[in-house]
């Protein structure tokens, strides 16, 4: 069966808001933090693999600078630097693909550096999520 990628419908919710404005190529990766699983090899040639518990992922979101989801994000760090209650939820949908990446909490962990140049720029955002693919 031939399916055909479009990138209308990967739906990116970040807490109560909805993710537009996406960056002209690459518009979200989302990435393990821990090691997955690793391997250790004992000197009579013994090998056991370790399986990480660590259930946090990066998410990156690249975003143009005049999106609406720029200016959430930014309100999400503030409230986070002012007292740490700037967490929310993630839920990533790729209907497509039937991809699923869901999180009960996420938090921005940094603001996109500040760009300027002959045109609008894409932003990215880097957001820490504790969540799993479904």
């Amino acid at each position: 069966m031939n399916k055909t990628y479009n990138p209308k419908k990967v739906t990116i919710a970040l807490g109560s808001h909805i993710m537009t404005g996406y960056a002209e190529d690459n518009f979200i990766t989302i990435s393990e933090t821990g090691d997955g699983v690793t391997s250790t090899c004992g000197c009579d040639g013994e090998v056991v693999a370790s399986v990480s518990p660590d259930p946090r992922h990066t998410i990156k979101v690249a975003v143009l600078q005049n999106s609406p989801t720029h200016q959430y994000l930014t309100n999400k760090y503030q409230q986070m630097k002012a007292g740490g209650n700037g967490t929310f939820p993630v839920l990533v949908k790729d209907i497509t693909g039937g991809d699923i990446f869901s999180a009960d909490t996420a938090w921005v962990v940094k603001k996109p550096d500040w760009v300027r140049g002959k045109a609008a720029n894409s932003r990215e955002w880097e957001i820490c999520a504790v969540g799993e693919f479904e």
